[in-house]
């Protein structure tokens, strides 16, 4: 009934637009000038609208459609490093704000300085999985640190992770002795933000070594509920990992993905300039890419997805 309920409202939309396609057509071809001023602006908004239709054609993989969980995890760079997590945190929420998205945290690890070593969000809002996929890997940052006396150039990593929030009913099935659960006093800056109980839950799943935590909720069985949702995340993501990798060998085209080759790079000093090494997408003012201007690049990897046909 989801799934359903899910194609009506698509068949819905593109009937609306057809419509509205029509009634303008109609209009300019009654040809008179005095609902020029009126069809300007109409034309306009059904271009918008087409062109966004279009790059939700792109979006056509199996759980594109559904929410997601994004993960950014402090790499090399010490405490530069730590401050580009949070840098990128605030990117990629103030770009789900603009998109009218719902964010929370599920999990946050600040920095001993500055900034946070590890955090993870749910994003929820059609195509979110879809819109955030081409985000995963290494973000490089080089910049002046403002954490060096000297006040020298600095490089730092994070990692981002994204995953599809999987509903009950997926395939992902965990045994649950295959489970090791633990619980722990959730940190924070202190005073009241401090737990007095073990609220915080990290959940490990003993075959394959994959752990999930989370300590936002003042409710154990809330974080529990959260930890063991991004698992399946993760447990998604290997398995459809390992399905790839079996089909690629079988094409003799399988190339192991290492850790350290970044996907972006963001250069404040001495230049400005944002570039995704994947597509050659660049964009001159790295400030509005960090406010959250990132429709461009993710949109120039769809399209180059598709093309290679690896959708």
């Amino acid at each position: 009934m989801k799934e359903i309920s899910t194609l009506r409202q698509r068949i819905q939309s593109w009937q609306s637009l057809q419509q509205r396609i029509a009634d303008t057509v109609e209009l300019a071809e009654l040809g008179d000038e005095s609902l020029r001023a009126d069809l300007a602006p109409e034309i306009e908004a059904i271009q918008k609208l087409v062109a966004k239709k279009e790059l939700n054609t792109l979006l056509s993989g199996r759980y594109d459609r559904g929410d997601a969980l994004l993960s950014i995890n402090a790499g090399a760079g010490g405490t530069d490093s730590q401050d580009w997590t949070a840098m990128l945190q605030r990117m990629y929420l103030r770009w789900a704000e603009q998109r009218g998205f719902k964010t929370s945290i599920l999990d946050m690890t600040e920095g001993e300085e500055a900034g946070l070593k590890s955090i993870t969000i749910a994003v929820e809002g059609r195509h979110a999985f879809g819109y955030l996929r081409p985000e995963k890997g290494v973000h490089r940052l080089v910049r002046l640190s403002p954490f060096d006396s000297a006040n020298r150039r600095h490089t730092s990593f994070a990692q981002v992770e994204v995953l599809p929030q999987v509903d009950n009913d997926t395939d992902i099935e965990i045994n649950p002795k295959d489970l090791k659960i633990e619980t722990f006093r959730a940190g924070g800056a202190g005073g009241q933000s401090v737990q007095k109980n073990d609220t915080a839950v990290r959940i490990t799943h003993i075959p394959t070594g994959t752990v999930a935590s989370c300590q936002n909720e003042r409710s154990q069985t809330q974080n529990r509920e959260n930890a063991l949702r991004v698992l399946k995340g993760r447990l998604l993501e290997i398995q459809e990992r390992e399905q790839a990798k079996e089909l690629a060998d079988m094409r003799g085209e399988y190339q192991k993905a290492e850790w350290g080759s970044q996907i972006r790079s963001y250069v404040l000093h001495p230049y400005q300039m944002v570039k995704d090494h994947r597509t050659n997408h660049e964009v001159g003012n790295a400030q509005s890419v960090l406010d959250g201007d990132l429709d461009g690049f993710i949109e120039a990897y769809l399209r180059t997805q598709v093309g290679t046909g690896q959708q």
